[in-house]
């Protein structure tokens, strides 16, 4: 048990490292190019399957 809140915790400090980082990426695109939003709808939808497809490929690390 006490694993498995180890492993929760970094990998809550991991995502949240990353996703300050992407936010700061994208506020500077979206200053640099004077735009409201950094993202496009179709940016967007590229970046969630991304994601999904990255979760996916975590979950079957173990997988043989």
């Amino acid at each position: 048990m006490e694993n498995q809140k180890k492993t929760l915790i970094v990998g809550a400090l991991v995502g949240a490292v990353t996703g300050l980082v992407a936010a700061s990426l994208l506020n500077r695109r979206a200053e640099k190019d004077e735009r409201k939003t950094a993202l496009t709808t179709g940016e967007g939808l590229k970046i969630g399957v991304l994601v999904f497809g990255l979760l996916r490929a975590i979950a079957s690390l173990g997988d043989d």
